[in-house]
């Protein structure tokens, strides 16, 4: 059994796969390479594969070592430049991620390729893709690390709620200066009758599509943020909102008070 191999559409299809990919990293590093740099490291990668390929090498091991550590390392250096630094091997796992989103998509829109130019026209929707979802895990992470779990202290009461930092939280109070957090009514009444505390007052707030209006605030014992870090406050600040428009925290927290 033996293959035909074209060796000028083997090198045009690495050399867009590879430019694709080491354009997401560049992306993701934010690297300072130019878009020429790019194609030139895709093109010795593409070049260095199809050597690699023709080599008379009877071991497979040694053309898997040539590619993963040989071609791989070369693209890199010369596409984006980076040094031999943690950059470096960050750009060569994410080479390697990339690869797989990548692989991923263009495994699922096989089944409807039928054309040279229909698989180059999904490859550059798999680029599309696989920047998609790199997006959405570095929105999620920065999401995860806004919000907390917070532990609320009142009298012989605790309280243990999921909490987001929001930075465009900027309430305090006006007769202390200190800046104040808000729980919903729910978390508020698992801390006891806090409508009878002594020194309850109202602070007025404006938050987007709302009406100007004044938020009742009161003082717990104290109350633990967990998050890398274990802080804890004493005589924290807290206002009753009715409810906080999300079923994920019962709590948006100021972050002046970290």
């Amino acid at each position: 059994m033996y293959y035909e191999l074209y060796i000028d559409v083997f090198f045009l299809v690495n050399f867009m796969m590879d430019a694709i990919l080491l354009e997401i990293v560049r992306k993701i590093l934010k690297c300072p390479a130019t878009h020429g740099r790019v194609f030139l490291g895709a093109a010795v990668g593409a070049l260095g594969t199809c050597i690699v390929v023709l080599l008379p090498i009877p071991y497979a091991v040694i053309k898997f070592i040539m590619f993963h550590g040989l071609v791989n390392i070369i693209m890199l250096k010369t596409g984006l430049r980076t040094k031999w630094d943690r950059n470096f091997w960050k750009a060569l796992v994410l080479l390697y991620i990339s690869g797989f989103l990548v692989g991923g998509i263009l495994e699922s829109l096989w089944p409807y390729t039928r054309t040279t130019g229909i698989f180059f026209g999904f490859a550059v929707l798999s680029y599309y893709g696989a920047m998609g979802i790199w997006n959405l895990l570095k929105y999620l992470a920065r999401q995860e690390h806004y919000r907390c779990e917070v532990i609320l202290c009142r009298g012989d009461r605790t309280c243990r709620v999921r909490a987001v930092i929001d930075t465009g939280n900027s309430l305090r109070d006006w007769q202390s200066g200190k800046p104040v957090s808000i729980i919903d009514q729910e978390t508020a009444d698992r801390l006891g009758d806090w409508k009878e505390t002594i020194g309850i007052r109202f602070i007025p707030y404006h938050a987007i599509g709302t009406k100007e209006g004044a938020l009742p605030v009161f003082q717990l014992d104290k109350m633990e943020i967990l998050r890398e870090r274990e802080i804890c406050v004493e005589k924290p600040l807290v206002a009753v909102y009715e409810e906080i428009s999300s079923d994920d925290y019962g709590m948006i927290l100021n972050p002046d008070v970290l």
